[in-house]
């Protein structure tokens, strides 16, 4: 029986934020970057908006890539990786060794069709406002 989803808890043990816990445009803000000359969110950010694992939010990437191209998402480079690392983007890169995903504003935007819960709408609707507000 799946769990309910303040019982589902991230890698770092912190329980999954409800729905009054969701996250505002302004805090968005700060995870969006610009690489390639594109806004983009980096996985492991996304994932912590959407209260899952960075690990499971790629494997529904993976199983439905075909809603993903290029211009959707794409995975840094070892260079744009230690640039952001260098900016301090990231609290904590840990020791993971894989390359992380970049999505785009169209990339966020299909991702609440893979994620398919309603808090994957909620935080997708407040990703977008925070793409917008940044454009004005």
């Amino acid at each position: 029986m799946a769990k309910g989803r303040e019982e589902i808890e991230d890698k770092a043990n912190e329980p999954v934020a409800n729905c009054d816990q969701l996250p505002m445009a302004a805090d968005i803000q700060p995870m969006i970057r610009v690489i390639r000359g594109q806004q983009v969110i980096i996985d492991r950010d996304l994932a912590l908006l959407y209260g899952v694992e960075t690990k499971r939010l790629n494997e529904q990437v993976k199983r439905n890539i075909e809603r993903f191209p290029e211009d959707f998402m794409f995975q840094l480079s070892k260079e744009e990786v230690e640039n952001l690392k260098s900016q301090n983007a990231t609290s904590s890169w840990g020791g993971d060794r894989r390359l992380p995903y970049a999505f785009t504003e169209q990339g966020i935007a299909m991702l609440s069709s893979v994620l398919k819960s309603q808090t994957a709408v909620e935080v997708n609707i407040r990703i977008m406002r925070a793409f917008v507000s940044m454009r004005r």
